[in-house]
């Protein structure tokens, strides 16, 4: 039978419950040698209903008050009383969980909330040294092998490593926030790290800035990279560059992209636009035999279609003269209220930019391509690499959250339609998502498009197989829905006060006197708290071995040794101008 975790004696002993409510608890402070060694974020015990149960919480304010008393009388016959000073010491926790010596045939066992509320005056206690390791020990040693995810170790006890666990941090979302240069990056490679030592680890990382390159170098990495095309791709695609032909984008994703909705043809407009693709999409059904599939498709259905073919229909619309009731031709039903729609349309087609929507290879027009390609992205590589990472710094800013948006509609659409006895589930990493997943009251219609495929995802995704992980430096500018459905937070050091009120709003009201530690926790530093763990507590993240590209420079020290580079400011000037990094 094993020890207990817990064993307390006289000199323990913190003081005496003053005061009770529903999550919080006042200690009234008996040892005042004690409680200098008492800080924020502590854990200390309470004796619960039975001596084998003890109350845990977790330290958020301590306070000592001055007040004068009369002293005792020394003599009897003193016709005088005197003042003299005290202090009274107050400890106030939050509770979170029951620890037991014994339940049941268990030994030692901790859980979360309290099952029942302390009484006044019962002894609490400081959990330190022996304690502090035995009980921070307790902490993830019942997740089985398989289930274990470390990130590092727990600040109150350098000895005990934090352990979350791996299924409860991913199926039921996650969000890593915190300030520019707080260690993000950092986290998701240490995550991405620990994942990729599983056999098939099946997660997709949207990279925004690519930084997490060298998480994929050959030989050293563990991950496979992907870019999406860039103007300098266009001509001669490398075998990692990824193309979202526009037959991808389902009819409200195109037409947020090229119509003006305060136009006031726009509903014409939308009319045609529909009804051109839907006809372009039938006749390549037709043309590849699918004839089950041409019965029940529509507009959104993924199909290959000429985009060309669909400006010659709509300027055909535009330009349309028909007989009239004279010998003179009148103009037809479309004419001149598709113009600004096709200049729009052609706009987007001639920019460069935008090629890998509009310019993609021959083999990408291919009906059987879209399968191919999912079955790349989703499925591991020959070396067991499960670990996908989709760079989409190239895609330019306006279209940014209907390419992101599509991505992921379409990973979730094929597990949504899968077989539910053969899906298999992955997670996306939405890399510096206030981007591309803003606030809904903020959005414009091509925001929009996104944030209805990312809410669906966070909504919905758990029962499907798929979950999202949220990171971002700026959670107030993120949308609430999302946010609202992660169930667990990493969060790193925050000073803006606007994203330290939307992350206390995110958390239960027990956990609210944690946040104020937000503006001062160190690098790497972060509060780990939800569903993958029993403990919310202050955690050091462990440092990657391979660490992404966004180091902070050290400006003062460079500017003292080194001036830019002429030939690289004169290399980046025709960079710039090709829209073609170097290779």
């Amino acid at each position: 039978m094993p020890d207990p975790a817990l064993v307390f004696t006289a000199l323990d002993v913190l003081g005496h419950v003053a005061a009770v409510d529903t999550t919080r608890v006042l200690i009234g402070v008996s040892d005042p040698q004690l409680i200098t060694r008492v800080g924020i974020g502590n854990l200390v015990a309470i004796k619960g209903s039975t001596e084998q149960e003890f109350l845990i919480g977790i330290t958020e304010k301590v306070t000592r008050s001055i007040r004068e008393e009369f002293l005792e009388e020394e003599e009897e016959t003193s016709s005088s009383l005197s003042l003299g000073i005290r202090a009274d010491d107050i400890v106030r926790v939050v509770l979170v969980g029951t620890f037991r010596t014994v339940l049941g045939s268990k030994r030692n066992a901790f859980k979360r909330g309290a099952d029942s509320f302390p009484q006044i005056d019962r002894e609490c206690f400081f959990i330190e040294g022996a304690n502090l390791q035995g009980f921070m020990g307790l902490l993830g040693s019942e997740l089985k092998e398989g289930e274990r995810l470390e990130l590092g170790h727990f600040v109150i006890d350098d000895n005990a490593k934090a352990i979350a666990s791996g299924d409860r941090f991913f199926q039921r979302h996650a969000s890593i926030l915190g300030s520019t240069g707080s260690g993000k990056s950092y986290a998701v490679a240490l995550l991405l790290e620990r994942a990729s030592k599983l056999l098939h680890a099946n997660i997709i990382v949207f990279d925004m800035h690519g930084e997490y390159e060298p998480l994929a170098v050959k030989d050293k990495g563990y991950a496979r990279r992907y870019r999406i095309a860039g103007p300098g791709d266009l001509d001669n695609p490398g075998e990692d560059v990824l193309f979202l032909p526009y037959w991808l984008l389902n009819r409200d994703e195109m037409l947020a992209m090229i119509l003006d909705r305060s136009d006031q043809n726009a509903p014409n407009q939308a009319s045609r636009f529909t009804s051109h693709v839907r006809d372009l999409k039938r006749k390549t059904l037709q043309a590849e035999k699918q004839i089950e599939t041409e019965k029940t498709f529509t507009v959104d259905s993924p199909i290959p279609y000429s985009i060309d073919e669909l400006v010659q229909l709509v300027d055909f619309d535009d330009t349309e003269m028909v007989a009239g009731k004279t010998a003179r031709d009148v103009k037809g039903d479309w004419n001149g209220k598709l113009t600004r729609f096709l200049g729009r349309m052609r706009a987007k087609l001639e920019d460069r930019r935008y090629g890998f929507l509009f310019s993609p290879p021959a083999a990408a027009m291919r009906y059987d391509w879209l399968a191919k390609q999912l079955v790349s992205v989703l499925r591991a590589d020959t070396d067991g690499s499960g670990i996908k990472i989709v760079d989409f710094s190239e895609v330019p800013t306006d279209v940014l959250p209907i390419v992101t948006g599509t991505f992921a509609r379409l990973l979730y659409d094929l597990q949504f339609w899968m077989r539910s006895d053969k899906r298999s589930p992955f997670s996306i990493i939405c890399d510096e998502a206030h981007l591309y997943l803003p606030v809904k009251d903020d959005a414009d219609a091509v925001e929009k498009q996104a944030l209805a495929t990312f809410e669906r995802i966070a909504k919905e995704g758990r029962k499907y197989g798929v979950s999202i992980v949220v990171v971002s430096q700026r959670p107030s500018d993120v949308s609430r829905t999302i946010l609202s459905q992660c169930n667990n937070f990493l969060i790193l050091r925050l000073t803006n006060d606007r994203d330290q009120a939307v992350v206390g709003r995110l958390i239960p009201d027990s956990m609210s006197g944690l946040m104020e530690m937000l503006p001062l926790l160190d690098i790497g530093e972060a509060l780990l708290l939800g569903d993958a763990v029993l403990l919310p507590t202050r955690i050091k993240l462990d440092c990657p071995v391979i660490c992404p590209a966004s180091g902070t420079r050290d400006f003062w020290r460079e500017w003292g040794k080194t001036q830019p580079d002429v030939s690289s400011i004169e290399e980046a000037v025709e960079t710039l101008r090709r829209q073609t990094r170097p290779s």
